[in-house]
């Protein structure tokens, strides 16, 4: 079966946690309603999405903010167990909204494993996207083995880009992209362009992270897109709280970090 016909471009987008919450770790329904609105407006110009979803941590944490499960692991799972019906929900809702249909994609590691599990995975996707749907990817967390786990979303969808010969990677963050400084600083500058080969990587700051915020920072984002980038597909890394910010991209425009091997100049 082959969809490639059906869309002009094929692009992957990855939503971090610390995009959609407020500063209280509450999960922003405006927010995801932006982004949809956004994968809807596209979908009417032959692009199709994947989105990669981070939030069922904290959409599960809403509803089971007391409980007594002192195990980190399980607590986690538990977290995520509950909370990933919660996103879907959201998403099935607001995607209903457009008269478009989503689908919930849970995976582990092991699924893109040459062989019979990554053939499944292309299927899956292929199949979905041929019908129009939209897939919605995360990390199978209530199941993953730990030493088995992606080492966050952002390498998610590294690999779902890949699988499915996307066109673009976008990782939304909750900063304009990568700069020559603190982000905070007023004496901090965007860099707009990023090689492959280019050493940039003394710029990222370390950030602490508390239970439910995501696994990946800045650190974790220029690695994923460098070696999406390495691999043709053109990543960029975007605030996913500026309005339209997926539709500017897609469309050329000069936002955010662009990552890019040096041969596509």
């Amino acid at each position: 079966m082959d969809s490639d016909k059906q869309y002009k471009k094929r692009v992957v987008v990855k939503v971090g946690t610390n995009v959609m919450v407020n500063k209280d770790n509450r999960i922003v329904g405006p927010i995801l309603k932006r982004l949809v609105d956004q994968i809807a407006r596209l979908y009417e110009e032959d692009v199709i999405t994947v989105l990669i979803s981070s939030g069922s941590v904290i959409a599960g944490k809403e509803v089971l903010d007391t409980n007594n499960i002192e195990d980190d692991t399980v607590r986690r799972q538990v977290y995520s167990a509950v909370g990933q019906p919660r996103m879907m929900r959201h998403y099935y809702s607001m995607f209903h909204d457009y008269g478009m249909r989503c689908a919930q994609v849970l995976a582990t590691k092991r699924d893109f494993d040459p062989g019979k599990h990554r053939e499944n995975m292309i299927n899956c996707y292929e199949g979905l996207m041929s019908q129009g749907i939209v897939p919605i990817a995360n990390e199978d967390d209530a199941v993953s083995l730990s030493m088995s786990m992606f080492t966050d979303n952002d390498e998610l969808a590294s690999l779902v880009a890949e699988l499915i010969n996307a066109d673009m990677l976008i990782l939304l963050t909750d900063t304009d992209g990568l700069y020559d400084g603190h982000p905070d600083h007023d004496d901090s500058s965007l860099i707009a362009q990023v090689s492959t080969d280019q050493k940039v990587e003394q710029f990222v700051q370390s950030s602490n992270k508390k239970e439910g915020e995501g696994r990946g920072g800045m650190e974790s984002k220029l690695n994923v897109a460098k070696k999406t980038a390495a691999k043709d597909i053109t990543t960029f890394i975007a605030n996913g709280k500026t309005p339209d910010i997926i539709m500017d991209i897609v469309h050329g425009k000069d936002v955010g970090t662009r990552i890019f091997q040096e041969d596509e100049e």
